[in-house]
């Protein structure tokens, strides 16, 4: 799992409270003497490797054109138990589990990616590659739905995966299967699934007219169950609870449904429920609110008169804008010193990457509209001043740092040579056939401190602590275990950072080069802040 998400709602509150208090000044300071222009990172190799790291995550039967050698088939009798093939799709971060809850919202970003951003994800020449990416799980998610109200949402038994370090290749903890059905339901998995398969209707379309339509078959079904049977799905806490509950997924399949569908009783659901969700300060594989004010706002901003109803998605995406930015009134949220948005332990990266995807393509939007700005109570904020620490959290991400190490693995000159991840870690199947046992992979390989034998290409894990610093070890698995749902957005935000022109309508933040006496006074007033709180 990725580090620690036991702990998702773990909150030390004289560390929030320091870091609300401070943030905004040591974002300040960090600042002070850079230049306004990003750094000069090669996102467009960023974004191929972003992809590339899907395939060290697949499960089943690997294909010809498989691009990461050290990999091999795995768990090819997924599904036996029930007498059903529930082999593919992708295992979620550094263990051999198949979630479906956030397997399928890794789907869903990789499909609004290729969507938002096709024009520059095929200049890049890796629209292939990503749509090759988008049908290993929707292949599996497919296979996963058996009925009009059934669906196995997870393979393997986290607790007996977890006493084990074995490459997925020699894998032999037992493969147990969960199902949410009629009688045990689960509309937040079984929405984010039709809203998966709804949103790689799109972006296939172009290709396999035949196989978008299957999608959208499956996913009016989907959503037909988790609307008609609803509850939370529960079998996979404490990795995986949805906190948020179910019915911003029952909006968010609702609204990939009008998408890919252009259906008006999809757009009716939406609006005659608007009122479940409210402005959110994050989004994440189990809380939509944030990504579905973005993407229903775009039919808001489009000016149609029947998209009225849509405002206030409109206002709950500004408020996720004042809820994170640094000097906002309402800001909720705090950085590091070095400027990386921190929420909480385990994977956090995946929080900067969402805030910077959903703030990058809600600037461009606003654009589109002719809207120039966004306001926070008493202070008004340019579609520069958006763009600009969207693209923050992923100049950090690259390299652009305290620590000056990128977080991508296999990107740049320094970067983290242990991930916590069971194959990567164990040398290839390919080069050392043996099989390596629970005990074995634990004494010999998890506790080694050395690089993994095998680079983990691509792979963003979960990053520093709240003062920017990193430990690069295998068993701090909150600073170092990668998450296929935070590679997924990544990669549209790499594409915009690519290949989109800086926005037009404003003038871009400049960072001054200020006074020896003006540093001092920001030092002082540091200091007189640490000594009132």
């Amino acid at each position: 799992m990725a580090g620690l998400r036991i702990l998702r709602h773990f909150n030390n509150l004289n560390l929030r409270l320091t870091f609300l208090l401070l943030g905004p000044l040591l974002f300040d300071m960090w600042t002070i003497g850079r230049s306004a222009q990003a750094a000069p990172f090669d996102y467009k190799d960023a974004m191929s490797k972003s992809i590339l790291f899907l395939q060290a995550q697949r499960s089943g039967k690997l294909p010809q054109d498989q691009q990461v050698a050290w990999r091999g088939d795995s768990a090819l009798g997924d599904g036996r138990l029930a007498n059903i093939d529930l082999s593919g799709g992708y295992y979620d971060a550094g263990d051999n589990i198949k979630f479906g809850f956030p397997m399928a919202f890794t789907v869903t970003m990789l499909s609004w990616s290729a969507i938002e951003y096709a024009s520059q994800i095929t200049q890049a020449g890796e629209m292939d590659n990503l749509q090759s990416a988008i049908r290993w799980g929707t292949d599996y998610l497919l296979k996963a739905h058996t009925g009009p109200t059934q669906l196995y949402v997870q393979v393997g038994s986290p607790g007996t995966d977890h006493t084990c370090w074995e490459r997925p290749e020699d894998m032999d903890t037992p493969r147990s299967l969960l199902q949410v059905n009629a009688s045990s339901p689960g509309s937040d998995v079984a929405g984010e699934t039709a809203a998966a398969l709804a949103a790689a209707s799109i972006a296939l379309r172009t290709t396999d007219n035949a196989y978008a339509e299957k999608l959208i078959s499956s996913a009016t079904q989907l959503f037909q169950f988790a609307d008609t049977y609803r509850g939370n799905f529960t079998g996979a806490c404490p990795f995986y609870c949805c906190y948020s509950g179910f019915k911003d997924e029952l909006l968010w399949a609702a609204a990939w449904l009008y998408q890919a569908t252009n259906l008006a009783t999809y757009l009716d659901y939406v609006t005659s429920n608007k009122f479940w969700v409210s402005a959110a300060t994050e989004f994440n594989w189990e809380n939509k609110a944030a990504g579905l004010a973005v993407l229903m706002s775009k039919l808001y901003l489009s000016g149609d008169s029947s998209t009225l109803l849509l405002q206030s998605f409109k206002s709950n995406a500004d408020s996720f804008v004042c809820y994170n930015l640094p000097g906002s009134p309402s800001r909720k949220t705090s950085t590091t010193p070095g400027g990386l948005l921190y929420l909480r332990i385990g994977a956090n990266t995946q929080y900067a990457v969402n805030l910077a995807y959903l703030l990058g393509l809600y600037a461009e939007n606003l654009e589109a509209a002719n809207i120039r700005q966004v306001i926070c109570g008493t202070k008004a904020f340019t579609l520069a001043d958006i763009q600009t620490f969207a693209d923050r959290q992923a100049n950090y991400i690259l390299g652009d740092n305290p620590a000056n190490t990128s977080y991508m693995v296999g990107f740049g000159s320094l970067y983290p040579q242990q991930a916590h991840h069971r194959g990567a870690s164990i040398s290839s199947i390919h080069i050392m056939p043996k099989t390596v046992g629970c005990a074995a992979g634990f004494n010999k390989w998890y506790s080694r401190d050395a690089p993994n034998p095998n680079i983990l290409t691509g792979a963003i894990v979960g990053g520093p602590n709240p003062q920017d610093q990193f430990n690069d070890r295998r068993w701090a698995s909150s600073c170092t275990e990668p998450a296929t749902y935070v590679n997924a957005p990544f990669v549209g935000i790499m594409a915009r950072m690519a290949f989109t022109r800086p926005l037009s309508l404003t003038v871009p933040v400049k960072h001054l080069n200020l006074s020896t006496n003006h540093q001092k006074k920001l030092v002082d007033r540091l200091k007189l802040k640490m000594i009132r709180h």
